[in-house]
């Protein structure tokens, strides 16, 4: 059964009930949205004893339903979950509560009024302790052992593929940059027609594409990382899949370098990992996604001007080309 904001406090407690989860006396008080979840269903659910997170996937991206993608992301999610429960950042995830692989439900503990970090493109600032403290729990991920069996994950990485390395270097692809900024689609033609940058992007993807050995969270950018006070969650794994680390470390140099327009900060992050390290692929991760921000369909709350972005992308070209 599909659950959503607007499903009756009663259905889902039967659903709970036949699914071991709720107590008998236990009674639903309020649901509401925790936060835009952008890929699933996400529910806070009240009751007489406790509040927890449900989440669940459907046969299309929440948040841009035209788009289709595959139900069973959420046995990823899941997996994910487990791979890490004993690790050291177990305090930095939620823990799992219940999983109903049958409909494609995942209840995990509710972290409370947490906010994730999508103010740093506004705010222009992240401290150095919260740097490092990020690139500790992804450096952790990386190091967790991860069963042979684990997830490929084949589906949901073609669809990324597409919009991380293919759908923002296509010229005409539907989709006019001028509406989210009037210039934008002009700026990015250079881009698009550079078939030399273009060749480096595709290789990048191919390996991307392939099997690697490695536990990568796969969407590691700040609106997976959550904040309550002093303490640093990650959520929302449903990318994951085992390939190189320099993914998941790109893309989060590449956010933290938007947010800041510092180059420096690039830097910082490949001196503060803690695994060896591909920096030619590190550097062209983050060229990449600086790019597809910027000039792709996923576009961010980044406030910037023109010439900003022009010259962000003038410093990406030369991640990926150098």
């Amino acid at each position: 059964m599909y659950i959503d904001i607007n499903t009756n406090f009663k259905t889902i407690e039967g659903f709970l009930l036949e699914i071991g989860f709720l107590n008998n006396q236990e009674e639903i008080l309020a649901i509401e949205k925790p936060g835009e979840g952008n890929m699933n269903v996400v529910l806070r659910i009240k009751t007489n004893e406790r509040s927890f997170i449900l989440k669940q996937s459907r046969p299309f991206v929440q948040k841009y339903q035209d788009i289709p993608a595959p139900e069973n992301r959420i046995d990823v999610e899941y997996q994910f979950y487990k791979a890490i429960e004993n690790s050291a950042i177990t305090s930095h995830v939620p823990k799992i509560l219940a999983y109903d692989a049958k409909n494609y439900v995942l209840i995990l503990e509710d972290l409370g009024n947490c906010h994730d970090m999508s103010s740093i493109y506004k705010t222009r600032t992240i401290d150095n302790l919260t740097i490092t403290t990020l690139v500790t729990i992804i450096s952790n991920i990386h190091k967790s052992s991860v069963a042979t069996n684990y997830p490929e994950n084949k589906e949901l990485r073609a669809l990324n593929h597409q919009h991380v390395f293919v759908l923002p270097f296509v010229s005409d692809n539907g989709f006019s940059l001028d509406t989210i900024q009037n210039g934008l689609q002009t700026l990015s033609q250079s881009y698009k027609n550079d078939t030399a940058l273009k060749k480096q992007i595709t290789l990048v993807g191919e390996r991307y594409l392939s099997e690697g050995t490695v536990l990568l969270h796969g969407d590691y950018y700040p609106g997976s990382w959550m904040t309550l006070k002093d303490d640093f969650y990650v959520i929302d794994p449903e990318f994951s899949f085992k390939g190189f680390p320099e993914f998941d470390l790109g893309v989060m140099a590449a956010h933290i370098f938007m947010a800041t327009n510092n180059k420096l900060m690039i830097s910082k992050i490949k001196k503060e990992y803690q695994l060896a390290l591909d920096e030619r692929l590190f550097l062209q991760i983050t060229g990449i996604e600086i790019m597809r921000r910027l000039i792709g369909l996923a576009q961010l709350p980044l406030e910037r001007t023109l010439n900003e972005k022009q010259e962000m992308l003038k410093i990406a070209k030369s991640l990926i080309m150098d």
